[in-house]
């Protein structure tokens, strides 16, 4: 797997230049149309993981290969990307078209956290198909952002941020309501949030030197100062599955990303996610997926 991609890397391959406002520590966003972005000494995009978000409007057949996962665009569709998981488009026909946004987490500093949205959390797949209609809607909302690049006006990066959530919100109204959608009030939705944060925060795994912290429940348990009973109690109400699964689940979606991306072997894969020995990590691996990992990496 390639080395996280940071935002002046992007400018740099695409477009030859890097703004100079890009660190300003005020934030950056920019909106342009795919055919501008694969017009330009264009080159197949790596699998990596990026440092800044990205919503993609695509029109026209895509393959998207996102963390461990493969999700086939048959004709349109919004794609929602943070800086955790790692990804990259595979055109499958001729013709590519849409318009997508690129933008830091400062441009949202004092106006909220955008990973309490639903489709920038690691466990969602953000790729949401798009009817004929819909795409007008959306289609809509990314020209006027276009518009307000150009526009000159002193408030214009606050209008952005606004057309920025109503996509959010579009896209969030499309789906059923979710317990992700909705404010973590009580006492077991604020412990599952801290707990859920910092799991996610031991990911990505960039370095073969570098091992995660926590694993078990009462790990967590005790870096969140409550007891391990009331952890795991909060965890199943909110979630409706077990901190012990949970955990499981996001060290698998590692170990596949690790497997298919890197050229590490296993035992280091074993030694970064935690295992003490390479036969625990093979076994933990072949119960979840019925393959050894070196069947795993072999498949496509």
């Amino acid at each position: 797997m390639e080395k996280m991609q940071s935002l002046e890397e992007f400018y740099q391959s695409k477009f030859n230049r890097v703004p100079e406002n890009i660190r300003n520590g005020v934030g950056h966003f920019n909106v342009f149309t795919v055919d501008e972005y694969i017009g330009k000494s264009h080159r197949p995009v790596v699998y990596s993981r990026k440092d800044y978000f990205k919503i993609t409007l695509i029109i026209g057949r895509n393959r998207i290969h996102y963390a461990d996962k493969v999700i086939e665009i048959r004709k349109q569709a919004l794609f929602f990307t943070n800086p955790q998981i790692p990804y990259k488009f595979e055109w499958i026909d001729d013709y590519k078209s849409g318009i997508f946004c690129v933008f830091t987490p400062a441009f949202f500093h004092h106006f909220g956290n955008l990973n309490d949205y639903e489709v920038f959390q690691p466990e969602v797949i953000p790729v949401f198909e798009l009817t004929d209609q819909q795409l007008e809607e959306v289609t809509s909302v990314f020209r006027k952002m276009q518009a307000e690049m150009v526009s000159g006006y002193a408030h214009r990066y606050d209008l952005l941020r606004n057309l920025v959530f109503e996509l959010l919100h579009y896209t969030l109204k499309m789906q059923p309501a979710s317990k992700a959608e909705k404010q973590k009030t009580n006492a077991s939705q604020r412990i599952t949030h801290l707990f859920l944060e910092l799991l996610e925060r031991q990911f990505p795994v960039e370095d073969v030197r570098q091992r995660i912290s926590f694993r078990s429940p009462s790990e967590f348990a005790g870096q969140l100062s409550v007891h391990v009973n009331h952890l795991n109690r909060a965890v199943k109400e909110v979630t409706g599955k077990t901190t012990s699964g949970i955990i499981a689940e996001r060290v698998l979606q590692e170990a596949k990303i690790l497997l298919k991306h890197t050229g590490w072997n296993v035992s280091e894969i074993a030694y970064s996610l935690g295992f003490r020995e390479a036969t625990h990590f093979n076994n933990f691996f072949k119960k979840k997926v019925q393959l050894t990992p070196v069947r795993f990496r072999e498949t496509d």
